[in-house]
Order: structure tokens, then C-alpha cells, then sequence
């Protein structure tokens, strides 16, 4: 029911009372739109409907709505219906490019300004309610949200689907240090020339303590080369400091002309910090 003016004492009819409740509701008569739409006066508190598979507007002309006037807006067509500022002001903290069963109020709040009010449904390919943070960009109430993807062991200590290895054409010698933030399996490459100590950690200005909670376990594997004479990890540190793996069989030396392949499974068990450290060695001629 278009806006109306009533006089004191009328009595108004069940229909015109039904219609009243409806525009109360948000409702109105049901007017049924199929090209593009210029709003007139008459328009006042009814809902307009738009039905089109193409592209159409809906154009907002000041002078025609008193403050408090609402109009009601459903596209239910394939095809965007775009509200348009013609010589009015139009605002909306949502769109104004309604795709099919979207829709809102267009408020005024004065003859020649209006808020577009959209109803709770995202626009096409839109995501409300989510709020940028880790791994997420964009977004806000709504708007393109990008989800970012782990890429580096910096990101995630184990990708899972794939694991990093760092290759180097080095002989073991020394002190090695370990970062897991490069990858999860090291490999020298060339002929191990003493013994070594292994120190496991996060990155140089990183230790693996602040990475791992507890109860959090990671797996690394460190590809040994050996020629006629063989060496292996004596020592294994974290951070520096020196652990006593578990291992299933005493491990005293390495293999001559083979790669040894260590795994560590670290489990960190207290924050103080302690780990569990369980170490295999497997020999591959």
C-alpha cells in the first residue's frame, strides 16, 4: 500500500488495514518490475520487485519522499539490479548492486538524501562477518577475503603434503646447526669429515623451545654422506644444549661408502623446556 493520507474520523475498510500492517512489516503491494525503474512518489512505503535476466537500475530522483519515507527493494531476477543516485543522494554502508534474491530499505532521510539498508545477505562472492588476521587479508563486514597458504617452513614446521630439503655440497664437520625453519630434512652431499654435533632449532634468532608448545612433536631427518672412512652425529643439542636421544640400537659410528639417514622425532613434554628425543639410523649403499 502506497503511502496515504487520511482524514479525521475516516474509517478505514479490513483490506486497507491489512495493507497498512503489510507496509508495517515491510511489506507493501507487490510491484512488479521487469526494465529498469524510475522511483515515483507513489512509491512510498510499497516494494519494488525487480524480475530481468539482463542488467537494470533502479534510479532515486530527489524531491519526490518526505524524511521517514521507506521503500522496500527485492531483485529476484538472474540479473544485477543496480540502485542508482539520479538527482538524489544515495548511501549504504552494504551495495547497491543486488544480485538475484538480494535486497533491502532504501530510508530517506530527508527529500533529497537516502540510506540503503541491505538486508543480512552477501553480495555475490562476498564473505561477512570475518575480520583480517593471521592468513586472512581483506574482508571486514564484507568485501573479497583472501586465505593465504602456507608456503615456507617459516609458516608451518611441516607442510604435510610436501617436505623442503636443503641440499648442500658441504662435508659434515663441526658444529651444524639445524634450522627447521629452512626445511625438515638436511642433506650434505659431500663426504663427512669428523664426527659433528647437531643443534636443532627454529632459526638463527629463533629457538625451537619458543616454536614448539608442549605436547607439540616434530620429525626431522639429516642425510649423512660418507666415503671410506665414516663419521656420524655424536652430539645432538637443541638450542644448544645437549639431549640423550632414545634409539633402538646403540649408534657408535656411521657407515663407510653409504648415506646414513637419521630421524628425529622431538616431542617437547614441559615447558621447561624438556624433550623426548627418539633417533633411528638407517644405512642407504
Amino acid at each position: 500500500m502506497a503511502k496515504q493520507t487520511f482524514t479525521t474520523g475516516q474509517v478505514l475498510t479490513a483490506a486497507q488495514m491489512t495493507s497498512l500492517q503489510q507496509t508495517a512489516m515491510l511489506g507493501g503491494a507487490a510491484n512488479a518490475k521487469t526494465a529498469s525503474y524510475v522511483l515515483v512518489a507513489a512509491d512510498a512505503g510499497d516494494g519494488i520487485t525487480m524480475n530481468n535476466a539482463g542488467a537494470t537500475t533502479i534510479t532515486v530522483n530527489t524531491g519526490l519522499f518526505a524524511t521517514g519515507d521507506i521503500v522496500t527493494i527485492i531483485n529476484i531476477g538472474t540479473g544485477t539490479c543496480t540502485i542508482t543516485a539520479g538527482t538524489a543522494t544515495v548511501t549504504t554502508s552494504g551495495s547497491l548492486v543486488l544480485a538475484q534474491n538480494q535486497g533491502g530499505v532504501l530510508r530517506f532521510t530527508s527529500p533529497s538524501a537516502a540510506i540503503f539498508l541491505q538486508f543480512a545477505t552477501p553480495a555475490s562472492g562476498d564473505i561477512e562477518g570475518v575480520t583480517a588476521g593471521t592468513g586472512l587479508s581483506g574482508g571486514g563486514t564484507s568485501g573479497t577475503v583472501t586465505l593465504s597458504i602456507a608456503t615456507s617452513q617459516s609458516d608451518l614446521i611441516v607442510k604435510g603434503f610436501e617436505e623442503d630439503v636443503n641440499v648442500v655440497a658441504s662435508a659434515a664437520t663441526g658444529t651444524i646447526n639445524f634450522d627447521v625453519s629452512t626445511a625438515s630434512v638436511w642433506y650434505y652431499t659431500s663426504n663427512a669429515s669428523a664426527n659433528h654435533t647437531l643443534n636443532f632449532r627454529y632459526s638463527s634468532g629463533t629457538t625451537l623451545n619458543s616454536s614448539l608448545a608442549v605436547g607439540d612433536a616434530i620429525t626431522l631427518v639429516w642425510l649423512n654422506t660418507n666415503g671410506a672412512t665414516p663419521y656420524y652425529p655424536n652430539v645432538i643439542q637443541i638450542d644448544g644444549s645437549t639431549v640423550t636421544p632414545k634409539v633402538p640400537a646403540a649408534i657408535s659410528a656411521g657407515n663407510a661408502s653409504s648415506i646414513d639417514a637419521y630421524s628425529f622425532t622431538i616431542i617437547k613434554t614441559a615447558a621447561t623446556p624438556t624433550y623426548t628425543v627418539l633417533e633411528t639410523q638407517t644405512k642407504f649403499a
